[in-house]
């Protein structure tokens, strides 16, 4: 159960209104947008536990559900899961998915500087087993929503995010996509890709110093030998976290916001999850 809730109305366009009034005996009423067949989005945080430890996710999906739902796992940036997570859960259930914002630390573990964000998320680069460990059990969590579709799941991130996707898919998770914002491409075990089954979208910026060409090419080979499915798009001038606000706009440092690509990247998202699961 959701420990809060949030509400986001969704308005019905007002030149279709009018053209349902006016011409009712005439013209068919417009087709409803999805979101206006979904209504209003119900969101809030979402606790947890993995084993004995609490965990704070935060799901959101439509209010009015028909049968069964594709779902997405929503994973967040090294500083741990929060605002910018939410968002973009609540963005997906404005579309029509569940989406769970997982929180991969803890409850409480939060970064507040760059130096804590890397002891956060250093173990788990260290122990892929327990990163695994932790993304599976999320994953286990969305899919106990009766209204989520088992074979319609996918799972995004951003940064950490993004390499904690890849890790769920090199795991051999039956999920049926995988978008990476400007995540770590590289991984200790590559032979393990062979069990992915999941189709991939890699959003990277080109001039990314923190993912550099040698591990874009190791990635690419890896993913080649496996002949894993996947779609990779470079965005020239961008460096990491391009979507993210808070990173600044300065692109002569390693992580800079860009809103040109991070609305292109958006949109690669949106085409990749609809053609797989709506």
């Amino acid at each position: 159960m959701f420990r809060s809730v949030t509400r986001i109305v969704a308005g019905a366009l007002l030149a279709a209104t009018i053209t349902a009034s006016v011409g009712a005996q005439a013209t068919p009423p417009p087709k409803r947008s999805r979101a206006e067949r979904m209504g209003s989005i119900v969101s809030g945080l979402y606790p947890y536990k993995i084993g004995e430890q609490d965990f704070d996710g935060f799901m959101a999906r439509p209010e009015k559900i028909e049968g069964k739902v594709p779902g997405v796992l929503v994973v967040h940036d090294w500083m741990g899961n929060g605002e910018f997570a939410y968002a973009r859960a609540s963005s997906l259930a404005q579309q029509g998915y569940v989406a769970f914002a997982i929180d991969v630390y803890g409850r409480g573990k939060r970064a507040k500087n760059a130096a804590e964000a890397a002891e956060l998320a250093k173990p788990f680069y260290e122990d892929r087993a327990l990163f695994r460990e932790r993304l599976k059990a999320s994953l286990a969590e969305l899919l106990k929503r009766e209204e989520v579709d088992p074979k319609r799941v996918a799972i995004i991130g951003f940064c950490f995010g993004g390499s904690a996707a890849l890790e769920l898919a090199r795991s051999g998770a039956d999920i049926k996509g995988v978008v990476s914002f400007h995540g770590g491409l590289g991984t200790p075990k590559p032979e393990e890709t062979k069990d992915v089954k999941a189709k991939l979208l890699i959003l990277h910026g080109s001039r990314d110093p923190l993912v550099p060409p040698a591990e874009v090419a190791a990635f690419m080979t890896e993913m080649n030998k496996a002949n894993v499915e996947y779609r990779f798009v470079a965005y020239p001038n961008a460096v990491h976290a391009f979507t993210n606000p808070g990173a600044g706009t300065d692109q002569t440092k390693p992580a800079a916001y860009n809103l040109d690509v991070a609305v292109a990247a958006y949109r690669e998202m949106w085409a990749f999850l609809n053609s797989l699961l709506q």
